[in-house]
């Protein structure tokens, strides 16, 4: 069975902001109208972040706009949102996030198989001097590439 995958939005600035040091794949709970704006991909992880209350994680400032044809029915776009993750990485998650300096944000936000799911990134900080170094690094390659096209 083939896994299908396509991003819907994604966190571009979460490279430049964080260092990323894993990865993990969540569900989200939503309602229909949320839904279909995500499949017009009228959505904004700029700001998000998760958190992990009682027991359970949740996805905080992320912008899923309303949906043009809604009703008076239409969703709050910024509610907060469950994801539905196992207990195991929950609690692997907590003790991660207690240490200090790590963060959790959401990096990337797709469809699989016909769900909605969202990339979720155990993130730390970067420095000023870490994101010149990065911007440094990233321009040397690019000069790089350049030249070994020539």
């Amino acid at each position: 069975m083939m896994q299908e995958e396509k991003t819907i939005t994604s966190n571009k600035k979460a490279e430049h902001l964080y260092f990323i040091e894993q990865r993990f794949e969540a569900g989200i709970s939503l309602v229909g109208t949320e839904v279909k704006a995500l499949r017009q991909g009228k959505a904004n992880l700029a700001d998000g972040y998760a958190a992990i209350r009682d027991g359970e994680v949740w996805l905080i400032s992320v912008n899923i706009s309303k949906y043009d044809q809604g009703n008076i029915y239409n969703h709050d776009p910024l509610r907060k949102r469950r994801l539905l993750m196992k207990k195991s990485e929950i609690r692997k998650l907590r003790a991660k996030i207690e240490e200090k300096g790590y963060t959790l944000i959401p990096t990337r936000l797709y469809f699989k198989n016909g769900k909605v799911k969202v990339e979720l990134s155990l993130a730390r900080g970067k420095r000023s001097f870490d994101k010149r170094d990065t911007i440094a690094k990233k321009d040397m390659k690019r000069d790089l590439e350049r030249q070994v096209k020539f």
